[in-house]
């Protein structure tokens, strides 16, 4: 910036001057890009960041118990078949970001505006619709990992004192209340999800309980002094045959899941320097991030299946196949749950954003709904404002999910249907759509019918994951009851 302002400072001296050689020659607007906004100076190793601290979170949890359910052969081989499908669709994707021309095209900035300015009104409908279900989804699972964490602390404590004779045995809904409560207050902060400090808390919590999940597989391995499990998964004995089929479909959503990269994507990219294009740029840091965290998910699942074989739990941190060291376990924890409380408002603020926004130009004469009222709050300069609606709608919100998340407290199989809900429309089938009309890809030939081939083999693979999911859940419900289980 400094060299911008010393450029324009000269020239305000020699107004009379033209040319001046002892200056290069800048445009005046070196420090907005071609749409008017700030510079961006995003490069392949900020966006590579920025990918990996987006999507390495909760979805580690379950890989081990979805290896398990797979085998050492099935395992990798689909986790690696996701990273693949993934790194092309990205690349797809990569390229949606300019309507048309790849270097001067009008930007999209969200994935959703991607969605509008390529493919038009009507898709753009159903994509809001899956995308608003999807983050919906993801506010009950959310609220399932961080109450099951905060009853994990409990339970260890519990285990300690008494020396692993009392099972410890609770109910996890006063920890979905609090968790709840907890939402509920933070829902009314205004512009939450925008406080620059959240996002990186978040990274850095999701590393710690990742990196001590690894740890932990790795040592409980070299304890064990041998690597179990089997190479086609869980064993017909410890389940029923149907009941194999189920989790092994399960499976296949719950590695989904953690590969939900796309929906982030195209905000990743708006952060991008140009020249080199942005895709260019993208297209190297999908690369190296989706290298990083298959890496990473590899060992984290790979570490927990060779570490509990058919026993792995469904969530590595909580299903008490580690006892010991319990301090580490309940820093893990706590670290799930600081992740999931700010992750949780980051997710639920885009439908809190759509629903108000709705509502106020549906009834824009309505007091309730749009008049705001002003608060002053003591020890806080600028008076609080809000409306009626606004606190109305945000607590009903967070209640719905929290009682789901009582109603149907599997962490599996809500990780699993989330992951089938996203994996084919927002990972393939939206990208596959706009790649082809973007580039005008003819009809029939060989690289429609190919990406046409890949749209639906992932549309197959999402309606199992689904299935088996909905399955599990129908399974589990059989077991418990309703806002009465016990861990």
């Amino acid at each position: 910036m400094g060299e911008t302002a010393a450029a324009n400072h000269h020239h305000h001296h020699h107004g009379h001057q033209v040319f001046d050689a002892s200056v290069p020659q800048q445009p005046a607007f070196k420090c907005f890009d071609d749409d008017g906004r700030l510079k961006r100076t995003g490069t392949v190793w900020t966006a590579s960041a920025h990918i990996i601290t987006a999507v390495i979170g909760s979805g580690v949890l379950s890989l081990a118990w979805a290896i398990a359910q797979l085998g050492w052969i099935a395992g990798p081989a689909v986790m690696l078949l996701f990273s693949f499908v993934t790194l092309y669709s990205s690349t797809l994707l990569s390229d949606c970001y300019r309507t048309g021309d790849a270097v001067s095209g009008k930007r999209n900035y969200t994935y959703m505006d991607a969605v509008r300015s390529i493919l038009g009104g009507f898709k753009f409908k159903i994509c809001g619709l899956i995308q608003y279900l999807n983050l919906f989804g993801i506010a009950v699972g959310y609220t399932i990992a961080a109450s099951i964490s905060m009853m994990a602390i409990k339970r260890s404590n519990c285990f300690h004192k008494s020396g692993g004779k009392d099972p410890c045995h609770m109910s996890s809904n006063p920890y979905m209340i609090i968790f709840g409560v907890t939402e509920i207050l933070l829902s009314q902060v205004p512009d939450f999800d925008q406080i620059w400090w959240i996002s990186i808390v978040a990274a850095v919590m999701s590393f710690t309980y990742s990196a001590i999940g690894l740890a932990l597989g790795i040592v409980q391995v070299a304890a064990n002094g041998v690597f179990k499990g089997s190479l086609t998964g869980i064993s017909i004995g410890t389940v029923t045959q149907t009941q194999k089929i189920w989790r092994t479909f399960q499976a296949l959503g719950d590695i989904a899941f953690a590969y939900s990269y796309s929906v982030v994507l195209i905000e990743i990219q708006d952060t991008v320097r140009s020249p080199p294009s942005e895709s260019t740029t993208m297209k190297k840091a999908t690369k190296i991030s989706i290298a990083v965290t298959t890496i990473f998910y590899m060992l984290c699942g790979s570490m927990g299946y060779a570490a509990f074989g058919d026993a792995a739990p469904g969530n590595l941190l909580t299903g008490f196949g580690f006892y010991n060291p319990f301090w580490l376990l309940d820093i893990a924890n706590a670290a799930i749950v600081v992740h999931l409380i700010g992750a949780y408002q980051v997710f639920s603020q885009p439908i809190f954003a759509f629903v108000e926004k709705s509502v106020s130009e549906r009834f824009p004469d309505n007091d309730l709904l749009t008049k705001e009222l002003q608060f002053k709050i003591p020890g806080i300069r600028s008076p609080y404002k809000t409306n009626v609606f606004r606190v109305v709608f945000r607590c009903c919100f967070v209640v719905l999910t929290t009682v789901i998340s009582m109603l149907m407290p599997f962490f599996n199989d809500v990780v699993g249907i989330l992951g089938a809900l996203g994996f084919w429309p927002l990972t393939v089938y939206f990208p596959v759509e706009m790649y082809i009309k973007q580039r005008k890809v003819e009809k029939w030939s060989t690289r429609w019918v190919c990406l046409q081939m890949l749209s639906v083999a992932c549309l197959v693979i999402s309606v199992v994951a689904g299935v088996g999911s909905i399955a599990g859940v129908m399974l589990d419900l059989k077991v418990y009851k309703p806002f009465q289980s016990t861990y």
